[in-house]
């Protein structure tokens, strides 16, 4: 299974590899690209209306500031789609939490919190482990080691 990470900067890349290195932990396969929904309009509309039929099972959308990815993504899919908030600029990322979060009607958007990005992908396998048992055990052990952490 696949699942898009993206990010709207290349220097948003630290605070989104807990999601990869998470994904990966779990046996899924993150898909890591560097996507602005205001510098690349085309490329993340042309990634969002392909992805169902390209094989990804969700979104995981990383942007500071007036963080747009995640909207514009929803916008243009069906898939599950996790918002991450990321901190920085002058409020450092309550900007980007109330831009993710506040969604219109018919368009969802799950948020975790600012710098969330590992809590968004334990949302994803959450999500897949309603169908998949094996996942569902996965993660319930990691439950476990991280419960006597």
């Amino acid at each position: 299974m696949k699942v898009a990470v993206l990010m709207g900067s290349p220097n948003d890349r630290d605070k989104m590899q807990p999601a990869v290195d998470t994904l990966e932990a779990f046996g899924l396969e993150a898909d890591v690209r560097v996507l602005s929904a205001h510098r690349n309009p085309a490329q993340v509309t042309e990634l969002a209306t392909s992805a169902r039929a390209d094989g990804y099972v969700a979104f995981i959308c990383g942007a500071g500031m007036a963080a747009h990815l995640a909207g514009v993504v929803a916008a243009h899919t069906t898939l599950p789609v996790v918002g991450v908030p990321l901190s920085g600029g002058a409020i450092n990322g309550v900007d980007a939490l109330y831009s993710t979060v506040q969604m219109p009607k018919g368009i969802p958007v799950a948020t975790v919190a600012i710098d969330g990005s590992m809590n968004a992908a334990l949302l994803v396998v959450e999500m897949l482990a309603i169908t998949d048992s094996a996942l569902a055990d996965a993660l319930a052990a990691d439950r476990e080691k991280r419960a006597s952490a």
